[in-house]
């Protein structure tokens, strides 16, 4: 048997990523960053992720920020950005240019989601 897909989640909001977590974790293997500076630590610790979903709006540093730096050092993941916002032209110019997969707004479709890993990763 294959092991599971290694999703790191990075949110400021603790409730999210309990929330995610809980919903994710039958499939793929979830580990959560309430920032993206522990996103990153996380990264360097973890050379198995294979997919990031990182919040917009957080304090300190913003998830397309936290794109932008770990992209750099990790190329082969694939990024996604979750916003409770429309998107921005940041956003959609990070989507053109391929730094981000797909955004997804809050409250997030789990369907979707997954949809989209599966698809991008061709896991069944």
């Amino acid at each position: 048997m294959k092991d599971p897909v290694t999703i790191l989640y990075v949110d400021d909001e603790p409730i999210n990523l309990m929330l995610f977590e809980t919903l994710f974790n039958k499939k793929y293997r979830v580990i959560t960053a309430e920032s993206g500076y522990r996103g990153l630590e996380i990264l360097k610790e973890q050379p198995e992720i294979q997919v990031i979903i990182s919040d917009m709006k957080m304090p300190g540093m913003s998830g397309l920020e936290f794109v932008q730096r770990a992209s750099t050092l990790f190329p082969e993941i694939l990024y996604y950005i979750l916003t409770g916002y429309e998107i921005t032209h940041d956003i959609q110019k990070s989507m053109q240019t391929g730094l981000i997969t797909e955004y997804f707004q809050k409250p997030f479709n789990m369907d979707m989601i997954d949809e989209s890993i599966t698809r991008k990763l061709s896991v069944g």
